[in-house]
């Protein structure tokens, strides 16, 4: 945890425009727990993508309610589809 912190911290002195969760190839991914970290860490100024295992609508809204403004998903068809019905409702 540490650690992450760290590194958020350097990525924003650095000027980084944004932070994210993981690459998505390892066996974990984005946690909302992991994207509320970043978010409190680096502020509003920044931006904070949650990247690996969103894979549905649920899981999108709960990334970008703790702060994520960007989303890597490789299951977006899925997720496209999922808002496309929503909205019909």
């Amino acid at each position: 945890m540490q650690q992450t912190i760290a590194q958020k911290i350097i990525a924003k002195a650095a000027g980084a425009d944004f932070v994210k969760t993981s690459t998505g190839f390892g066996p974990g991914g984005a946690t909302v727990h992991d994207v509320a970290l970043m978010r409190r860490v680096v502020g509003e100024e920044m931006g904070v993508k949650a990247a690996g295992g969103v894979r549905d609508l649920e899981e999108l809204q709960a990334m970008v309610a703790a702060g994520a403004t960007r989303i890597g998903a490789s299951a977006s068809v899925r997720i496209a589809q999922q808002s496309r019905e929503q909205s019909k409702d």
